[in-house]
Parts: C-alpha cells; sequence; structure tokens
C-alpha cells in the first residue's frame, strides 16, 4: 500500500490525495504538521530534500512533486483515466493544470506568505493581499484560457476528469480561505461546483482529513 506523506491544508496534498481516490488506490495517510516544522525533520528531509509536500512511498521508493506523483500513478494504474488520449488535448490538459501549479500557487505557499511577513515585515493585511492579489489574477488567466479554447463541459476537458481538475479544486478551497473574488470566474466556479459532486474530491476535501485543525 502506498504511504502519503501530506497536510490536509497543502493543496498539492488534495491534488495527490483525489487522484489515488479517483483511481481507487488505496493510501495510507502520514500527516505532517507543516506549521510545526514537520517537513524539517531529519528523516523528512533526507528523502525530501526539498522539504515540501506531498511526498508518496512507493515501497523503497520516495515520490515528490504533485504532478510527477499524478503522472506516474497515471501510467502505473491508466484507468480511469486523468488525461485524454490525444496529445493535443493532453497539452491543453496540462496547460490548465500548469497554470495552476506552476503560476498561481508557487506565489501563495506557505513559505513564501511566511517570508513575506518574517523577513519583508508585511503586516497580516498586506501579506493577504498580496495572496488576494496573484490567486484573483491568476484564477481570471485561468478562465479566459478556458473560455478562449472552447473545450470545457462539466469539467475542464468536455466531460472528462483530468489532472486539470485536479488542481482546480484544490486552488479554490485556498482561494475561499483567504476570501478571493471569485465571481469574475464563473467557468471555473461552474467546474468546481461538478467536481464537488464526485466522492474522490469531496472526500478528499481538507476538513474530512485526520490532521485538519480549523
Amino acid at each position: 500500500m502506498f504511504k502519503l506523506y501530506n497536510a490536509a491544508r497543502s493543496s498539492a496534498s488534495y491534488r495527490v490525495r483525489i487522484a489515488l481516490a479517483y483511481k481507487g488506490l488505496p493510501f495510507e495517510y502520514v500527516p505532517v504538521d507543516l506549521l510545526k516544522g514537520g517537513q524539517f525533520e531529519d528523516a523528512f528531509r533526507r528523502r525530501n530534500p526539498q522539504e515540501l509536500v506531498p511526498m508518496l512511498q512507493d515501497g523503497d521508493h520516495y515520490l515528490t512533486q504533485s504532478l510527477a506523483i499524478i503522472e506516474f500513478l497515471e501510467e502505473r494504474y491508466p484507468q480511469p483515466p486523468l488525461l485524454p488520449h490525444v496529445p493535443r488535448d493532453r497539452a491543453y490538459v496540462r496547460a490548465a493544470a500548469l497554470a495552476i501549479a506552476c503560476e498561481i500557487h508557487p506565489l501563495n505557499n506557505l513559505r513564501v506568505l511566511r517570508y513575506l511577513v518574517r523577513e519583508l515585515g508585511a503586516s497580516e493585511e498586506r501579506k493577504n493581499g498580496w495572496y488576494r492579489h496573484w490567486v484573483e489574477q491568476g484564477l481570471a488567466q485561468l478562465e479566459a484560457l478556458l473560455v478562449a479554447q472552447g473545450r470545457t463541459g462539466r469539467y475542464v476537458f468536455g466531460d472528462q476528469v483530468t489532472i486539470a481538475d485536479v488542481c482546480l479544486v484544490p486552488q479554490i478551497f485556498n482561494a475561499r480561505r483567504f476570501d478571493c473574488r471569485l465571481d469574475h470566474v464563473p467557468t471555473v466556479m461552474r467546474i468546481f461546483e461538478a467536481c464537488m459532486q464526485l466522492p474522490a474530491f469531496e472526500n478528499t476535501r481538507p476538513e474530512r482529513q485526520p490532521d485538519f485543525v480549523p
């Protein structure tokens, strides 16, 4: 059985939980307390020098980076698929996923927000303003991409759940947590609501995890 080292509120962790659940793959939940520095402990750092979650243990192998983990699962357990079969469609889905994972998320993860406060002296108000600015802008750009491509259905790619949806949902959870404006992204929110009707997304949400702290 896989072991998933992760944190309830971590959007990257949530992505992998969704993928595992969607593919029906059981895993042992191993919480890493990011607020207390669990990611910096020697045992964790030896296996993941980046000091980030999630990390997936497969036997004696430790896999890092959420999208790399999801692609590993896709290759090893191709059903049900999280990527389309046609290369052009796969590129579209990956572009939407990377617009979130590489353009929005890195500017707003815990270590960046901590640096703003601890090293640059940003107030809580200014830190939250930073977060809202980049998330709202990034989601607006994602909305424009989805509308321009014209490939959405219930989900980012028609009626097939893909890695793009797996990335979209956790980002909306974080956006809501910081009171981001979301009325400017109706397509994104329609897809979010459709995804949350699926057990793989609903059952793995942060509030349902053993280490969730309100």
